[in-house]
């Protein structure tokens, strides 16, 4: 079973953003959010990730599928950055990290305090947290930040190694991380239509 979106709606503070938007995936697929700054994104990812509540429709997907990672990292930074996969690891019960070591170039940076690491290497980490959760379906928010053009190469192969497995993954991004069959969802389409001011329908301090 995947993910299937029904009508939903969503809402940054107390301001309606987005409605009626659909959409389905299935193993092995992938599908890429455009749109300006500020249309919604991150607020319909959060709400997918079930981080936030929706203002109307439904998120239908199994229990404990999906694995969200967002700007911030994740990390414990006084942990090393096998220490770090380890914890993430026994959290989500899986066994091993040796495979987001490796596929993420992080083997040789292994016992070096998280706190210690560049801003592209902290990134590097944080995205490796995604392979050890066992969760089919990655949800993720403009996750080549901070990340140089061989470090985008490298999660752009975890995400297709991902997909080969069954996984699936929704994400927002402007960079191409060379997948030509991801599907494209444009949401200046989904726009919500705003009441009008002095209504009472919406918190007005948020325009």
């Amino acid at each position: 079973m995947g993910l299937t979106v029904t009508n939903l709606a969503c809402a940054r503070g107390g301001f309606p953003l987005l409605e009626r938007v659909s959409f389905s995936l299935n193993a092995g697929q992938a599908l890429v959010l455009r749109g300006p700054n500020g249309c919604g994104k991150t607020t319909l990812l959060r709400t997918v990730a079930g981080l936030q509540p929706a203002l109307a429709g439904q998120v239908d997907c199994p229990p404990d599928s999906i694995a969200y990672a967002a700007h911030a990292d994740g990390l414990k930074t006084t942990l090393s950055v096998a220490e770090n996969l380890s914890f993430w690891a026994a959290v989500y019960g899986t066994q091993g990290i040796d495979a987001a070591l490796e596929q993420m170039n992080l083997r040789a940076l292994a016992p070096r305090a998280a706190q210690n690491l560049s801003a592209g290497q902290k990134r590097r980490l944080g995205l490796a947290r995604l392979m050890v959760t066992g969760r089919p379906i990655w949800v993720l928010d403009e996750p080549t930040v901070s990340l140089d053009t061989a470090s985008v190469a490298l999660f752009g192969e975890v995400v297709r190694a991902h997909l080969s497995g069954g996984g699936m993954a929704l994400m927002a991004t402007h960079i191409d991380l060379g997948l030509p069959e991801a599907g494209i969802l444009d949401l200046t389409t989904f726009r919500a239509v705003l009441p009008p001011p002095g209504s009472g329908h919406f918190d007005e301090a948020f325009l």
